[in-house]
């Protein structure tokens, strides 16, 4: 396996000592020699070729954001696993048309794989397409039973050892299956999710969908194995290891939204590791509409209520650290204060960072005081952001109807609004204007949390809104970095 370093990682040598250092976030990591080697033959951008004994420290570096993994494809006379890929169709006729044109061009080798398309009662040329193609093609069982329903009548029949599942109104890239298939190599990893992007640019829906939807989960490699975080992989470009799968018991016939969220969670539950890779991309034809847009953002709110009942142990989670806040709500009382807040602030900050300095000077560890002053200001910045987005995302609709009756509020919703989608905007950088991007990022919001408290009533279970806060001392995160070393250390 090869790695490299991470973009905003350096390897820093001081008195004797080397250190991983990464600016954002900022963090420090105490390299024994032997590790020390081994990271800089990853200077300058090179790739590190890690053996065998040397993959499971560049593993924890990894998943501490010091480095990342380089995948590459594998060589054609290496033998590769048989793949069967799962699509669920119904009245999509030219859609599928699309998407199975996309497969015969697929790099992988066509005589390992077995392209299976369930038609769940189409009413149009469907069937006939996938006929055409050459595709195994088998009814789903009734008439609009659903995607997650239809997706188990195909892997049932499946004879792959890994099961791709794409929707109908996607269209795989040709390496799709090339660069998403070597993770398998991995004997615990049971789900592999690739990159979706957006179809279609000609609407503003469009282009705001192509920086922003769900379906994009990120820029780099996630990873996910037990815990109780949310980290799961949407079905439009989903691989699964098919006895993992049969061990889950599939899809949640009955889900019609969020099955893709319960299943990975399942699997994480049963002790596998699923994995999402910046790679393998599909692409997706979103909704161009505003109504169909806001109605499918309502429906995959409704999810949260019955994933909250099925996975009960996992909540949302943040972290407040005490300084921090203290500082943000310092901040945020500044027009109420005569700026007097903000001198407070200011005051705190410096105290914070000047503790955390003795701190990690205590500790040998190179960090200049404006480098920790910086890092504690994207620090406040982060957790403006998530709570905005919080606010945003499941208390928009009460926010503008309590605006409506104190019409001072509309201030704080309107600071909320802008600092949640303005972040955003900076991050993703779509092809829109700010206010066309803001308002429907706000559409959205709305829509998704009406369709979160319409779900929570439905099942009777509002835990949805309940958020874990957890309190990070100064304490912690030292202890933090000190027990990340030794361990690093006595690995390496």
């Amino acid at each position: 396996m090869n790695y490299r370093l991470r973009h905003n990682v350096e390897l820093v040598e001081r008195d004797g000592e080397n250190f991983l250092m990464s600016k954002t976030p900022l963090s420090v990591l105490r390299l024994n020699r032997s590790l020390a080697d081994l990271v800089e033959r990853g200077s300058d951008g090179k790739l590190i070729s890690a053996s065998a004994l040397e993959q499971g420290v560049m593993e924890q570096l990894t998943t501490k954001g010091f480095a990342e993994r380089v995948r590459s494809t594998p060589e054609r006379n290496i033998t590769v696993p048989e793949v069967s890929i799962v699509i669920p169709v119904m009245n999509r006729a030219d859609e599928l048309r699309r998407c199975l044109t996309s497969l015969t061009q697929l790099t992988y080798p066509h005589g390992k794989l077995q392209i299976i398309v369930v038609d769940d009662g189409s009413s149009d040329d469907s069937p006939l397409v996938a006929r055409e193609f050459g595709a195994i093609l088998i009814p789903s069982g009734g008439v609009g039973r659903g995607p997650a329903a239809a997706r188990n009548v195909g892997a049932a029949i499946a004879q792959g050892e890994i099961l791709a599942f794409i929707d109908s109104d996607c269209s795989a890239s040709r390496s799709w299956l090339c660069e998403l298939v070597p993770a398998f190599a991995n004997p615990d990893m049971q789900a592999v999710g690739g990159q979706v992007d957006g179809m279609c640019t000609e609407s503003a829906v469009d282009r705001y969908e192509a920086v922003m939807s769900s379906l994009s989960i990120s820029s780099r490699e996630l990873t996910g194995s037990g815990g109780t975080d949310t980290f799961y992989l949407p079905s439009c470009n989903l691989l699964v290891r098919r006895s993992a799968f049969r061990s889950a018991g599939g899809f949640k016939d009955s889900m019609h939204v969020g099955e893709d969220v319960d299943l990975t969670w399942r699997l994480r539950d049963n002790g596998g590791t699923i994995s999402y890779l910046p790679a393998g991309n599909i692409l997706h034809e979103h909704r161009s509409s505003l109504r169909s847009f806001m109605s499918r953002r309502f429906d995959y709110g409704t999810s949260e209520g019955m994933l909250q009942i099925l996975h009960p142990a996992r909540r949302k989670r943040m972290t407040l650290p005490p300084l921090l806040v203290l500082v943000l709500a310092l901040c945020l009382s500044a027009p109420f204060t005569a700026g007097l807040s903000l001198l407070l602030a200011g005051g705190v900050l410096t105290i914070d960072a000047t503790v955390v300095r003795r701190r990690i000077s205590a500790q040998g560890l190179p960090i200049t005081f404006s480098a920790i002053l910086a890092g504690r200001l994207r620090a406040i910045g982060s957790l403006a952001y998530y709570l905005c987005y919080h606010l945003i995302r499941y208390y928009s609709t009460a926010l503008v109807v309590i605006s409506l009756i104190v019409p001072e509020l509309w201030i704080l919703f309107g600071t909320v609004l802008a600092c949640s989608s303005g972040v955003d905007y900076a991050i993703k950088k779509p092809k829109l204007s700010f206010p066309v991007f803001a308002a429907i990022y706000l559409l959205e919001q709305l829509s998704y949390g009406a369709g979160v408290f319409w779900g929570c009533f439905n099942k009777k279970c509002f835990a949805s809104y309940k958020v874990d806060i957890f309190k990070q001392t100064l304490d912690t995160l030292i202890n933090h970095q000190s027990k990340d070393n030794v361990m690093l250390s006595r690995q390496s």
